[in-house]
């Protein structure tokens, strides 16, 4: 997930609210591993490459994503 142009980086925060994703977790697909740590996810609107260096997870798994890392592995 990525900031909108002129928003700052994923990590920068206005207030208490994530510019990226107001604060919200986004469930997204893996549709293929790519190495280093990333992965890239359907997001029901397109394709986006996240980091997945903090899950287990492979194709097919669905995630959590708050600015563009992976914070959960949904279960089944």
């Amino acid at each position: 997930m990525t900031a909108a142009a002129g928003t700052g980086s994923p990590a920068t925060r206005s207030g208490d609210i994530c510019v990226t994703c107001s604060d919200a977790a986004v469930p997204v697909t893996i549709v293929a591993l790519t190495g280093d740590d990333l992965a890239i996810v359907d997001t029901g609107a397109g394709q986006e490459e996240v980091s997945v260096a903090l899950v287990s997870a492979r194709p097919g798994d669905t995630i959590l994503v708050h600015a563009g890392e992976a914070i959960a592995v949904v279960e089944k």
